[in-house]
C-alpha cells in the first residue's frame, strides 16, 4: 500500500512569519496538534502544540511577537507519496514522531501521515510507531 492512499491530502500550513499566537489559533480553529510550515509551498519546518507550549508559553515569549520561524522544528521527517506505508511508518519508528509530511516530486507539501492514517492501513505498524514514539510503555 502507498501513502498517498493513506494520507490526509486536506493539508493546513502557515507561513514562518506567522507568529506563535496565529498558529496556535490556527490549531484551535482547525483541531489539529500540528502546521507544516511552508514558504513558496515548500516545506521549511513543522509546528506542533508542544512546539508552541515548550518553546515558546513555557519559555516566556510574547506570543504576539515570536515567529514561528523562531520555535518550529527544521530536521522535518517526509516521505512521498509513492512510498510504501512500510517505508514511512519505518521513518516514523527511527524519528520518534506519529506525524510525517508527505511531499510531490517538487517537494512540496500535499499531504499528512499521521499514526491514526496508518492505523487505517496497518494495526501493526501503528503499534510499532507508537511505542517507538513513547506512547505504548
Amino acid at each position: 500500500m502507498k501513502v498517498s492512499e493513506l494520507m490526509s491530502s486536506h493539508v493546513e500550513a502557515i507561513p514562518p512569519d506567522y507568529n506563535v499566537r496565529q498558529a496556535s489559533r490556527w490549531m484551535r480553529d482547525h483541531k489539529i496538534g500540528s502546521l507544516p510550515v511552508v514558504n513558496d509551498g515548500r516545506l521549511v519546518g513543522i509546528v506542533t502544540d508542544r512546539d508552541i507550549s515548550c518553546f515558546a508559553v513555557a519559555m516566556g515569549r510574547d506570543p504576539s511577537s515570536t515567529l514561528i520561524q523562531n520555535v518550529m522544528t527544521t530536521d522535518v521527517a517526509s516521505c512521498h507519496g509513492d512510498d510504501d506505508i512500510e517505508a514511512a511508518a519505518k521513518l516514523m519508528e527511527q524519528r520518534h514522531i506519529r506525524r510525517l509530511a508527505v511531499l510531490d516530486q517538487d517537494n512540496k507539501v500535499i499531504g499528512m501521515l499521521s499514526v491514526d492514517d496508518l492505523a487505517r492501513g496497518s494495526h501493526e505498524l501503528a503499534g510499532a510507531v507508537l511505542e517507538a514514539a513513547g506512547a505504548i510503555h
